[in-house]
């Protein structure tokens, strides 16, 4: 950094931390009378740094050659058959079956769910990262000097917008080769009516994350109205099975059309495919402007970020893009978690302290529940979606049945793991297990108790709709099915770190080397081994039309399936510990 110390006379600016630029105010932070007018550096400082930076950028240039290459060539190699066959069975049972008037009916909910989605999507991210992440060094360097802010900043939201709408572009190609296969529309007006959604939609999800991003006020009001963008989301889920089944709400799908960007953008979509939308070139004007103003106002305030934002979010970006290239997914979850703020946000609860020491385990993690009751929040949504999806494969037969009663597991697996929380944090660090008067092996299978009790609970509650239909069988296999996924949850909380060398190794085959499915079987073999176990059986019973003989087979199923799941996750814990 030598050369970048010399005086002003030579052109050049002034090292980094020097004393000159040290007692200079940083840029965009308050102090009365100094304006970038009075010392703007920024042309040179940004013309030293390309200078400086010239050989970083280019091994970042070829790494990033490399990751794009390698991801292109896998799904060239393994995705191109899956979507040709998707497209050719979706054509076929579009010309001899109905699906492309379900299609049809359920596009309008559809496409209000999915933008709706993209809009909750970009503000929660806009919470931790948002369209303007400067790079580390920037953060903590650049943005100090006397430099316009709105040059180092406007090019990184330009590039997020710019990348949004290559995706939504993308996006907006498939939607039309999907009205296309189906016979909705012919391919040039389904793209013509695609492509205005495809570029606003992206750009006013980009707009409005910036605004969260510039202001702490909004970005109080987003995490505090995330759950009801959540449960809007599940009605229109809801809509759209319904719609898709053809149980219509033609008044409800007008007033969603044109309740905002959201319904404008798929106005021009739903007219293309034969739909309702007598005023789609008005709806195409109004997301024209708007998507104009916002995109105009967005860029104006991409200089107005703080610093010590832009540093916090440059320090949990670094963060998850590092721990996510070494697989470490609990991390980046910790990281986002931490930079969210998530938490109960009101007054510390309490639960009476029991008397018995086998019962403080129980305590603690009911009272974790109770000071985060978003976690059983989500596991009542995930579960719902679980029961959704189980209704659907016991009304479907052969393959699809399986498929249903598969996902339909693995969410419910999710929604008890939700509940785990405690088993994670200290498997994370085994030095938060000192309180307890266990041993760790011991310790982990009590944290077992509360979300297995909390997941029979949601899974009695979710089964009463079966029940009053006529499938009171529900209510006892559903609930069945939670306990084996909490011991399951405690199993993957004791994995341990992640195993990287899987990744690789060494036994030639003639698909290449088997590294990348070893290790994704040693990462999902909690979870692999109840939702197989209870998938075959509940298959099994299905097919027999559950009689005493096939239900009974499901509860041993599960009560052996639990405890296997518990010996193992004891056997691993004491591992973890001597380790």
């Amino acid at each position: 950094m030598n050369d970048g110390a010399a005086g002003r006379g030579d052109g050049r600016p002034s090292a980094p931390g020097g004393a000159d630029d040290a007692a200079r105010p940083a840029a965009g932070e308050s102090e009365p009378g100094w304006t970038v007018e009075d010392d703007d550096r920024t042309p040179e400082t940004l013309r030293w740094l390309r200078t400086k930076r010239r050989a970083h950028r280019r091994q970042r240039h070829r790494d990033l050659a490399v990751v794009v290459y390698s991801v292109l060539l896998i799904a060239a190699g393994y995705g191109t058959t899956f979507v040709y066959r998707f497209a050719r069975n979706l054509q076929h049972d579009a010309l001899h079956g109905d699906t492309a008037a379900a299609i049809g009916a359920a596009l309008p909910a559809a496409l209000v769910f999915l933008a709706l989605g993209l809009a909750l999507l970009a503000a929660r991210d806009a919470l931790w990262r948002g369209p303007v992440v400067v790079p580390g060094p920037d953060a903590a360097w650049l943005l100090g000097q006397p430099v316009d802010r709105a040059r180092v900043l406007r090019p990184w939201f330009r590039l997020t917008a710019g990348l949004g709408v290559l995706a939504g572009v993308l996006a907006a190609v498939a939607g039309a080769l999907l009205l296309r296969i189906t016979g909705l529309s012919p391919l040039g007006g389904a793209l013509a009516a695609c492509l205005p959604a495809g570029v606003c939609l992206p750009l006013l999800a980009v707009a409005s994350a910036m605004r969260v991003e510039s202001r702490p006020a909004l970005a109080r009001r987003v995490r505090a109205l995330t759950p009801y963008g959540v449960l809007l989301l599940v009605a229109l889920a809801g809509q759209t099975a319904a719609a898709w089944g053809g149980h219509r709400l033609p008044v409800l799908e007008q007033i969603e059309l044109w309740s905002g960007p959201w319904g404008w953008a798929a106005q021009p979509v739903v007219d293309a495919a034969g739909g309702s939308a007598p005023g789609w070139a008005a709806a195409l004007v109004a997301l024209a402007l708007l998507t104009a103003v916002a995109v105009v106002g967005a860029h104006r305030s991409a200089a107005s970020v703080r610093n010590a934002q832009l540093r916090a979010r440059a320090a949990t970006a670094a963060t998850v893009s590092s721990v996510i290239w070494s697989v470490e997914l609990r991390a980046a979850k910790l990281a986002v978690a931490e930079a969210l703020g998530n938490g109960s946000g009101g007054p510390p609860r309490r639960l009476p302290m029991p008397r018995s020491k086998y019962l403080v385990v129980v305590w603690r993690d009911a009272l974790a529940l109770l000071r985060a009751p978003g976690r059983v929040g989500r596991a009542a949504l995930w579960t719902a979606v679980a029961a959704a999806v189980a209704a659907l494969g016991a009304s479907a037969d052969g393959g699809a049945r399986v498929t249903a009663v598969v996902v339909a597991l693995l969410l419910g697996y999710v929604a008890v793991g939700a509940l785990a929380e405690p088993a994670r944090l200290e498997a994370d660090d085994l030095r938060r297990s000192a309180w307890s008067p266990f041993r760790f092996a011991t310790l982990m299978l009590m944290h077992a108790i509360v979300p297995a009790v909390v997941g029979v609970v949601l899974a009695l509650l979710a089964a009463v709709p079966f029940a009053v239909r006529g499938a009171p069988w529900a209510l006892l296999l559903m609930p069945l099915c939670a306990v084996p996924f909490a011991a399951a949850a405690v199993l993957a909380a004791v994995r341990g770190p992640v195993r990287t060398d899987l990744l690789f190794t060494g036994v030639p085959t003639p698909v290449g080397d088997p590294g990348f499915f070893v290790f994704l079987l040693w990462y999902v073999t909690a979870p692999l081994i109840p939702v197989t176990a209870l998938g075959i059986t509940l298959c099994t019973a299905l097919g027999h039309g559950l009689a005493a003989g096939p239900l009974g087979a499901v509860a041993l199923t599960s009560v052996l399936l639990t405890a296997v799941l518990l010996a193992l996750a004891r056997r691993r814990a004491g591992k973890l510990r001597s380790h």
